[in-house]
């Protein structure tokens, strides 16, 4: 696809194997991360060792201005940005009632203002070149709610609407902007989960099932090749949300 990719929170689970893939089909692909820097080294060499370069960039999304010096370093080394994946994100497990202000602003930080914050320092360089496409991973709970996952679906159904709402906005400018929204996927944001928990949940899904990471990277694929795709929110869940 010979492209340049920012990808945030890229250092584990769907945003490493995001990283992964695009890199082996030629793109060039910025893994962005925060705390989980030995990670991110493993990522880089691992793919060093299949003679891929990529570059890691330490930067916290939910602030301004780390996220500007990432996106100007973008630029500056690669002189476009055609593809933003908005991946970084949190969840918490905790009943409603025992929600505190610091939980909510951790959450609707990192999980939403990123997304709003990138996404806006990324726009000036697309609307320029007058082509652009932005994915973000939301959740099938930011559809349906979560219970104990109050702010976790806040924020993702946040996500959605902006992807939606700017959708509309930037089609004038050749802009693409859709959400992916998983249902439980083979990841350790879901290492909270027992055995016993994990076979409930499959009984639930059509497809008898847990997804994999590959299930999110082909959507991933498909929509940056795409050229009339926008404004959408794409489940992937086997079936989990129509039941």
């Amino acid at each position: 696809m010979n492209k340049v990719v920012i990808v945030t929170g890229a250092s584990r689970g769907i945003g490493r194997d995001i990283v992964k893939q695009l890199a082996r089909e030629g793109n060039i692909v910025i893994a962005n991360y925060n705390k989980s820097e030995n990670e991110a080294i493993k990522l880089k060499e691992e793919l060093r060792n299949e003679s891929i370069n990529i570059e890691i960039y330490k930067a916290d999304v939910s602030k301004r201005i780390e996220v500007k010096e990432m996106v100007k370093f973008v630029i500056d080394r690669f002189k476009k940005i055609d593809v933003l994946i908005n991946n970084a994100g949190i969840s918490e497990f905790k009943v409603f009632t025992e929600e505190t202000d610091e939980d909510w602003n951790r959450i609707i930080n990192t999980n939403l203002y990123s997304v709003f914050c990138t996404t806006q320092e990324v726009l000036e360089n697309m609307i320029h070149n007058k082509k652009g496409c932005i994915i973000n991973i939301s959740s099938i709970w930011g559809i349906v709610g979560a219970s104990c996952e109050t702010i976790y679906s806040v924020s993702k159904a946040g996500i959605d609407a902006l992807t939606k709402s700017l959708a509309k906005e930037m089609g004038p400018s050749n802009i693409r902007i859709n959400s992916i929204a998983p249902g439980i996927i083979d990841t350790n944001m879901n290492e909270r989960l027992t055995e016993n928990e994990l076979c409930n949940i499959k009984e639930e899904i059509p497809l008898g099932k847990i997804g994999k990471t590959i299930d999110i990277v082909r959507c991933i694929e498909w929509l940056i090749k795409d050229e009339f795709t926008t404004g959408q929110v794409i489940s992937i869940d086997g079936g989990w949300i129509i039941t």
